[in-house]
C-alpha cells in the first residue's frame, strides 16, 4: 500500500509524497507485495511533466490519473447525478494499483468501491477510504468479525451466510449492512431466482443485518444487447418487486456493468458498477463511438542489449524462430514472470522509436527478444512500449489480448507485482 494520507497528484504536495514513496538511497520500495512510486515533477504548471523513473530495471507501468478522472466523468455523464457510482477496483484496480487509484476516484466523487475479497477491502479501507466498500466475491464465516470491525459490506449469496452473519452481528450488538446477490443467469454465485419462495422468508427473520442493496450480474460483459440480457433484466426486476412486496426496500439496486453504463440506461437503477471503462478500455470495439475513454496505463521498458545475428540464428528456447536474414535483435528486461504473456511468442509486437518490432522466439521468464532490423536507428537503452502509445503508433490492451487469445481484463490484471507502478497526472485537455 502507499503512504497514508499521501496525495500523489496534487502538485503542491508532490515533494512530500516523493519523500514518502522513494527511499533516500534510490532503491525500490516494496509495500506489501507491490512497488508504488509517485510522480517526480519539475515545475509547477503542466506541461512539462518530467517523469523520472527510479534507478534499476527499467520496466514500469505508468498510471495517468488525469485519464482516470476523465473516464470517471464519462460515467457520471452517462448516468446523471441521481445515480450512485460504485467504482470496481478489485484485482489491484485491474492492475493499475488499487490504493492510489481508489484515492483519485474518491476525490472525483465515487460513491462506493467494489473489491473481490476481504483482503482487498482491508487494503483500501486502511488507506483512509471512508466510502462504502462492497466485497463482491462472497464472505466466509471466520471473516464476519473483520467485516464488522472495518465497516466492509459483504455480498450474501445464500441463506447459510445470512444466518452466520446475523449470529455474529447479534452477538456483538452490532448492525451490518449487506447486499443480496441474485443469480439471474450467470450460474455463478447468488440466490437463485427460481427458489425465491424458499429464501425470501429468511429475510424477515433478520434483526442485525440490514439489506442495504440487491444486485445481479449480466452474463455478457462485452455487449448487453440481445434476448438473454433482456431476460436477466426481467428476472431481476421481478425479484426487486417481490422484495418490496415483503417490505424490503434496499436503497441500492444495481445491475449495470461498463457495457450497460454506456448502452443500457434502463439498467442503471439507483447505482451502477463500472469497471473496465474506468481504466480507459471499451467493453467492445462497437462502443468506441459512444463514449470517449482514455487508457490510463502504459507499460514501458528499455532495450537491455542489441545483438547482430547472422542468417540462420536460433533465438530463445526451442528454436521456434530462426533468422532468415542478418538481423538486429533487441533483448528486453521483461518476461512472463512480469505478466507479459508467453503466448505472445512469435506473435506479439512492441514499439521502438515509434515503429513496430515483432517479438521473436519464445518469451522467457524474465527476458523477451524483438527484431529491430528494420529500425536502423535503434540503440541500447531506447524506450520500448509494450502497451500504450509511442509516436503515432498504439498497442492497446485489446490488441495484445487478441495476440494472446484472451481478453483485455486478463492482460491488465496479469501485470505482475514486481513491475512498479509510477503514478502521474497528465495535462488536462
Amino acid at each position: 500500500m502507499c503512504p497514508p494520507n499521501s496525495h500523489l497528484f496534487n502538485l503542491a504536495k508532490m515533494v512530500d509524497c516523493l519523500k514518502a514513496l522513494q527511499p533516500t538511497d534510490g532503491s525500490q520500495l516494496y509495500n506489501g507485495n507491490r512497488i508504488c512510486y509517485g510522480l517526480n515533477v519539475t515545475g509547477t504548471n503542466p506541461p512539462p511533466f518530467m517523469i523520472t523513473a527510479p534507478k534499476g530495471r527499467p520496466t514500469f507501468c505508468y498510471i495517468d490519473h488525469q485519464a482516470l478522472r476523465w473516464n470517471f466523468r464519462q460515467v457520471r455523464e452517462k448516468v446523471g447525478r441521481h445515480v450512485k457510482v460504485l467504482s470496481v477496483v478489485k484485482a489491484n484496480a485491474y492492475g493499475h494499483d488499487a490504493c492510489p487509484v481508489t484515492k483519485t476516484l474518491a476525490e472525483e466523487g465515487s460513491d462506493a468501491f467494489g473489491v473481490a475479497t476481504l483482503e482487498e477491502g482491508l487494503e483500501i479501507r486502511h488507506e483512509t477510504i471512508e466510502s462504502p466498500i462492497l466485497v463482491l466475491a462472497g464472505v466466509y464465516p471466520e471473516q464476519a468479525e473483520q467485516f464488522l470491525r472495518n465497516r466492509l459490506t459483504p455480498v450474501v449469496c445464500e441463506t447459510e451466510s445470512l444466518r452466520n452473519l446475523e449470529a455474529v452481528a447479534r452477538s456483538q450488538g452490532a448492525t451490518l449492512n449487506v447486499h443480496l446477490k441474485v443469480d439471474t443467469g450467470m450460474a455463478r454465485i447468488g440466490f437463485p431466482v427460481a427458489e425465491i419462495d424458499s429464501w425470501l422468508p429468511e429475510l424477515r427473520k433478520l434483526k442485525a443485518l440490514k439489506i442495504d442493496g440487491v444486485f445481479s450480474h449480466f452474463a455478457h460483459a462485452e455487449s448487453v444487447d440481445g434476448s438473454y440480457t433482456r431476460r436477466q433484466m426481467e428476472l431481476f426486476e421481478q425479484v426487486v418487486r417481490r422484495l418490496q412486496e415483503q417490505g424490503c426496500r434496499p436503497a441500492l439496486v444495481h445491475l449495470a456493468n461498463s457495457a450497460a453504463v454506456i448502452t443500457l440506461p434502463s439498467s442503471h437503477f439507483s447505482m451502477v458498477r463500472p469497471g473496465l471503462m474506468l481504466y480507459g478500455i471499451h467493453p467492445s470495439p462497437a462502443m468506441t463511438n459512444q463514449v470517449d475513454l482514455k487508457p490510463a496505463l502504459s507499460w514501458n521498458t528499455r532495450i537491455l542489449q542489441l545483438k547482430q545475428l547472422p542468417k540462420g540464428s536460433s533465438i530463445s528456447y526451442g528454436q521456434t524462430f530462426v533468422t532468415e536474414r542478418k538481423s538486429l535483435i533487441a533483448t528486453l528486461p521483461v518476461g512472463y514472470a512480469d505478466g507479459y504473456p508467453r503466448l505472445l511468442s512469435n506473435r506479439g509486437a512492441v514499439l521502438v522509436r515509434g515503429k513496430r518490432a515483432p517479438v521473436v522466439g519464445r518469451v522467457c521468464m524474465d527476458l523477451t527478444m524483438v527484431d529491430v532490423t528494420d529500425i536502423r536507428e535503434a540503440q541500447q537503452g531506447d524506450e520500448v512500449v509494450l502497451l500504450g502509445k509511442q509516436g503515432e503508433e498504439v498497442i492497446s490492451a485489446d490488441e495484445m489480448a487478441q495476440w494472446a487469445n484472451t481478453i483485455s481484463y486478463e492482460i491488465l490484471t496479469s501485470i505482475g507485482a514486481r513491475v512498479p507502478r509510477v503514478h502521474y497526472s497528465s495535462k488536462e485537455d
